[in-house]
């Protein structure tokens, strides 16, 4: 085999072109302007500590009668559902006719260190459904958990069942000891304990590194060396830095509530066990028998799907459906694909059960 050669004019010339875009690429960053956190109109309805709830302005006249509220993991902003137009989740089930609501954890400092499992899902969680409840006189709502959140909305159904009439869960891990799942293999070796005792609340870089050292090369260093081939695109270069925008928007991690999810579902897989404890309730997933729809992600680096559909053996409902996305994690919320299929889904199927 003859190695690939380049004539010393081509690697010239390819030199040329490289930098030629990089100074393209700084006319072009001056016109981006100020990147938005999220697209669709909103108001905050509910505020406690650094907890907002939002309701989102409807964009069809025919709404379902039941209201959903999102619950987003602690780990980065949830803007990442509502991104950019066309390309936003919320906007998606806007347009299905859902009548939507999110929590927004904020960002904690140190003083929420202490802050526990039991005061964000009996707590927050809980005090927010009722806020929806009241709003619309209302005995149960939907409520759709993404990712951690929809962990956190599982315990919280199977606690307050009779707060819920669906729930659906999006890319949400359950069982957290499957083979392929990469991160829990990391996090099962963590001393959590000296880790929280040392910096209490942990720091969104340090979760941020971990997350992106799972795909260094990808994550880390192709995307900036493709980067330089749309940086005289505006449009393209603008989505680009919305992305890199939310990936380092990374909040603190609460140190004793990071140390109770890290020890109760990562190291023993309790959320499958029925071993959860939240404040003086145990979490039984078998308590669960209103309809589910739990969605996942073929390609999840994150949230294998075996960690997910293992959903399927611990609820008690007789109305159990599971979607499968074809892609990956983030483009669950992101892609062009994701938006054609999961939020007209999603409608349908409350649609259904309303």
């Amino acid at each position: 085999m003859i190695p690939f050669q380049m004539r010393p004019d081509e690697i010239i010339q390819e030199i040329s072109d490289f930098n030629g875009k990089l100074a393209q690429g700084l006319n072009t960053l001056s016109e981006i302007g100020e990147l938005e956190d999220g697209i669709s109109p909103k108001d905050a309805v509910y505020k406690e500590d650094k907890m907002v709830l939002y309701h989102y302005k409807p964009r069809v006249e025919k709404l379902n009668p039941i209201p959903l509220l999102i619950v987003y993991a602690l780990v980065n902003r949830p803007y990442m559902a509502d991104l950019q137009e066309g390309r936003s989740m919320i906007q998606g089930l806007l347009d299905a006719g859902v009548d939507v609501y999110l929590v927004d954890w904020g960002y904690p400092d140190a003083g929420d260190a202490y802050l526990t499992l039991e005061d964000y899902i009996n707590g927050y969680i809980d005090r927010c459904v009722d806020v929806i409840r009241d709003e619309h006189g209302l005995d149960k709502i939907n409520i759709l958990g993404i990712c951690q959140g929809g962990s956190f909305s599982l315990c919280y159904a199977a606690l307050h069942q009779e707060k819920i009439k669906n729930i659906i869960t999006t890319v949400t891990p359950v069982d957290f000891h499957t083979k392929n799942d990469l991160l829990s293999k990391m996090v099962r070796h963590v001393d959590v304990d000296l880790l929280v005792d040392t910096e209490g609340n942990i720091s969104g870089d340090d979760m941020n590194s971990t997350y992106l050292s799972m795909k260094p090369f990808q994550l880390m260093g192709q995307k900036y060396v493709d980067l330089v081939n749309i940086l005289d695109d505006t449009e393209k270069l603008r989505n680009f830095m919305r992305m890199e925008k939310w990936i380092f928007d990374s909040p603190d991690q609460v140190g004793e509530t990071i140390r109770q999810f890290t020890k109760q579902f990562y190291q023993e897989n309790g959320l499958v066990k029925g071993t959860v404890k939240i404040g003086d309730d145990t979490v039984d997933l078998g308590n669960i028998t209103v309809p589910v729809l739990n969605i996942y992600a073929r390609d999840d680096h994150l949230v294998p799907p075996d960690s997910s559909k293992a959903l399927g053996g611990c609820v008690s409902s007789k109305d159990y459906t599971e979607l499968e996305f074809p892609g990956g994690h983030i483009g669950v919320f992101v892609s062009g694909k994701a938006q054609a299929m999961i939020p007209p889904a999603v409608g349908k199927w409350l649609d259904e059960r309303t």
